[in-house]
């Protein structure tokens, strides 16, 4: 009997341990995917196995926001927290040979969680400050970055170079053609990395450049010879496979190591897919949601900035779920913070809030108004309070007005019958917002980058 007392004294300590031990937390961050281009989302051409699997043994959610449609801004929400009332970076902005960089004392995850003891690596594209920079990765809390820093320079598969950390290595084969393709070795990177940490737990962000255009790829596989496709149909539905596979190479090497339980992988697209509405592409994949939803990159309506967007951790997370309660990428901090016992310095206060009983399978936080703006070409603000949605092109544009409860398309402008809560709305674009000299409302970029 005092045998057996002692080994259940163990257990129960061991379980005690467990509740208690700090996540693994890992975040794919795909871009310009479209949530239509996921099989669990819809998509029929395209075979996405492996984040299938994620949604159907975790939780998908059909209303994820990102930070705003275009990258640096959206990536800068999800590092900092800071909605786009608030952020630093509101557009893609291209500095000498980077992107505006984030500023010296501006927060980030990894910044928080490297407090906590996790070890932390970036790898894929940054695009939010070169290495002689403010926001260069390895001064905003990472150890380890692999991959493109500048956006421009992740738009060819087949670079002529890369970095480590901030060192570049060079890639002489490619300027004879195209040989490496600059995936796999990033691919190669996180698995390797990944089988290091083994005694603390870690953050990587996977910032993974697929599928992006430029549209290339070194093998089609199963598209190869698909009767009645385009090359370029082929070639992006190869890349969003290629993304896939990758995913399915880090769940199971997550098992092998026995620590699948212990981690938490978000998934999610960084902005609303570059394939216009009427492209060819779009209409042969049926992008977006087959035209439950409207819009694109760029654009402030849902299909810009709503993402697919999924929650796997065995035992934890609940599995099969599909959550259609609304959440934004400037959640990630507050709910990183949370996991890992993290607590904030006393100037900082995020935007977000945190998710971590949500994503356990209680109800999401509550909360006024999700908030947007865009700061190239004319700017662009967008606003959801409750299921009402407003969006408004141009600062002295009109405010258009939907509600997303009946009408997710966005195709029916209630302005004109609702005009308390456009009033509603434009006193909410006011109070949601923190002028910055950066980013006036009145400002309409004259480069206009494709980022």
């Amino acid at each position: 009997m005092k045998r057996t007392g002692c080994l259940l004294a163990f257990l129960l300590y061991t379980t005690a341990l467990l509740a208690t031990e700090k996540p693994n937390i890992i975040f794919i961050l795909a871009d310009d995917l479209a949530q239509g281009d996921l099989g669990c989302y819809g998509q029929q051409k395209i075979k996405t196995p492996h984040v299938d699997r994620l949604a159907t043994e975790g939780t998908r959610f059909t209303q994820a926001y990102s930070g705003t449609t275009v990258c640096a801004p959206s990536r800068t929400s999800l590092m900092t927290g800071l909605d786009m009332g608030h952020s630093p970076v509101r557009a893609n902005r291209q500095i000498n040979n980077g992107q505006m960089p984030l500023p010296e004392k501006t927060l980030t995850v990894a910044e928080l969680l490297k407090q906590q003891g996790y070890a932390t690596a970036c790898m894929g594209k940054w695009g939010m400050g070169m290495f002689d920079t403010t926001g260069s990765p390895l001064k905003k809390g990472f150890d380890h970055f692999y991959g493109y820093n500048c956006q421009r320079h992740a738009h060819s598969y087949f670079p002529p170079y890369l970095f480590e950390n901030d060192k570049r290595f060079e890639l002489p084969e490619n300027l004879a053609g195209k040989k490496t393709y600059a995936d796999k070795l990033i691919q190669k990177d996180v698995l390797a990395w990944v089988e290091q940490q083994k005694d603390k737990p870690f953050f990587l962000f996977y910032a993974t450049t697929l599928p992006h255009g430029a549209y290339e790829i070194d093998d089609l596989g199963i598209y190869k010879d698909k009767e009645g496709w385009t090359q370029e149909a082929k070639t992006y539905a190869a890349m969003v496979t290629r993304l896939d596979s990758n995913v399915g190479e880090l769940v199971a090497l997550l098992k092998k190591m026995g620590i699948e339980k212990n981690t938490l992988i978000l998934f999610a697209g960084d902005n609303g897919s570059s394939f216009g509405e009427a492209s060819a592409i779009s209409t042969f994949f049926n992008q977006p949601m087959s035209g439950k939803l409207r819009g694109f990159k760029r654009g402030m309506y849902e299909g810009g900035l709503r993402q697919a967007s999924l929650a796997y951790w065995p035992g934890t997370v609940p599995s099969g779920r599909v959550s259609e309660e609304p959440w934004a990428f400037w959640d990630f901090l507050p709910t990183c913070a949370e996991l890992s016992g993290a607590t904030y310095p006393a100037d900082f206060k995020p935007c977000g809030l945190s998710l971590a009983s949500f994503l356990k399978g209680g109800s999401a936080p509550q909360r006024e108004c999700f908030y947007w703006e865009l700061h190239e070409g004319s700017f662009k603000q967008a606003i959801r309070f409750g299921n009402w949605k407003a969006v408004r092109n141009g600062p002295n544009g009109n405010i258009e007005l939907y509600d997303l409860s009946k009408d997710s398309a966005e195709r029916h402008d209630l302005a004109a019958s609702q005009p308390e809560k456009v009033k509603q709305a434009e006193q909410l674009m006011l109070q949601a917002r923190v002028d910055d000299p950066n980013w006036p409302m009145k400002e309409a970029s004259k480069k206009k980058g494709k980022l």
